[in-house]
């Protein structure tokens, strides 16, 4: 059995959506911005794709979504356009973000330091929160640009974007969210928060790779990041992706129709699974379920390196991760685990598991006797394990896990 738990990094394309797309490849595939009709055929599906996504997010009528390649793009392109309009000959020379964002925020802001921006890096609590007040103990007058992550791409904690939203409007700062791990996971409502800016990319809910967004509130002034043509009103130049936003449309539409009834299916398997695992000695997981995304479980599993526990697991023909696909070349302990205050060794164990609304109940299964067995087989080999058992005199002496 072949099992996807890395759904975090990116999702199966619902063939659904592959269906809608199919169309926009060879059949109508004339430049939407060209005068003639071929051009123009595709114009009512690139429109009824843009309702769509107004439609999942309840954005209102004065605001704006621009389509981009992905939310790497749409985070670049608010970190630089702000430093733009709003930090470069102004008084304003800060942005306030935190430790444990998407390396496409991490690096741009160290990109704009090196341009003389003043950064803060907040730190979340032990749960992996940001909390609000932390954000507000922050702002100075100097403050051009919050930005804070909807959901951790790592541990799935949902931060309070509402009232951090309140806080930005309140100092007139501009408040920008990535929220790629909420998007299609959890109920997201543009009109019910204040937020100027936020991301999201397609594949994150079942949408194809290469095509994201970004939303501005009330169509605000943001510079191009790409100069180059009239496309999307002048916002983002480059030939519209046509099945990318067709694709795009559906996949949200799918995933924010019935959002409560299909995250609590998903969160039933999660917490199936979840709790079978933390059945298991020295392991823990990080945050309250509660506040997490319903799909998402962070685990750390003392003696077990993550990076052996992943081989492990590939092996079995389970795909997991050990955190963000995008940096987890960089064999470094988990940033997010050493920010919430786990120690070195507990940073390298980090495992993650990230479901779908494709992940079956055999699945699931199957991932559990897998799991346990690699646990056992992993530290009975491991220097850094060992249990504390109390001998017939009553004293304790190590000895090491052998696999039962």
């Amino acid at each position: 059995m072949q099992v996807y738990l890395d759904n975090n990094a990116t999702t199966m394309v619902d063939p659904l959506v592959v269906e809608v797309m199919l169309p926009f490849f060879s059949e109508i595939y004339g430049n939407p911005n060209s005068l003639h009709k071929i051009g123009t055929a595709s114009h009512p599906a690139i429109s009824k794709a843009i309702d769509q996504v107004y439609t999942a997010l309840n954005a209102a009528d004065a605001d704006d979504i621009v389509f981009t390649s992905c939310a790497t793009e749409s985070n670049n392109w608010v970190l630089q356009s702000v430093f733009i309009d709003h930090v470069l000959n102004s008084d304003k020379n800060h942005i306030v973000t935190t430790e444990v964002e998407h390396p496409s925020i991490l690096s741009t802001c160290k990109f704009l330091e090196e341009q003389g921006v003043k950064v803060t890096y907040l730190p979340v609590n032990g749960q992996g929160v940001v909390e609000a007040e932390t954000v507000k103990a922050f702002i100075t007058d100097k403050t051009a640009l919050v930005s804070v992550m909807w959901a951790s791409n790592e541990t799935g904690m949902i931060n309070p974007i509402a009232e951090i939203g309140e806080i930005c409007k309140e100092k007139g700062v501009l408040f920008h969210s990535d929220a790629v791990q909420a998007v299609g996971k959890i109920p997201v409502d543009l009109q019910s928060v204040h937020v100027d800016f936020v991301s999201m990319s397609a594949h994150k809910f079942h949408g194809p790779k290469g095509v994201g967004a970004l939303y501005i509130k009330n169509s605000q002034a943001l510079s191009p990041l790409m100069h180059g043509g009239e496309h999307m009103g002048g916002r983002r130049s480059g030939t519209l992706n046509v099945p990318g936003i067709v694709g795009m449309g559906k996949a949200i539409e799918l995933a924010t129709t019935n959002i409560e009834e299909t995250s609590a299916k998903i969160r039933v398997k999660r917490d199936r699974l979840e709790d079978a695992i933390l059945e298991l000695s020295d392991t823990f997981v990080v945050g309250d379920r509660d506040n997490r995304t319903p799909n998402t479980i962070l685990i750390s599993i003392r003696g077990v390196e993550g990076e052996g526990m992943l081989w492990d697991l590939n092996n079995g023909q389970i795909g997991a991760s050990t955190g963000s696909a995008c940096a987890s070349e960089d064999l470094e302990a988990n940033t997010v685990m050493l920010a919430i205050g786990a120690d070195n060794e507990l940073a390298h164990t980090g495992i993650r598991l990230s479901l779908s609304r494709f992940t079956t109940d055999s699945e699931v299964d199957y991932t559990i006797t897998h799991f346990k067995d690699a646990v056992a087989r992993l530290r009975a080999i491991s220097s850094s394990f060992a249990i504390q058992k109390p001998t017939e005199g009553g004293e304790v002496q190590e000895c090491e896990l052998h696999h039962h």
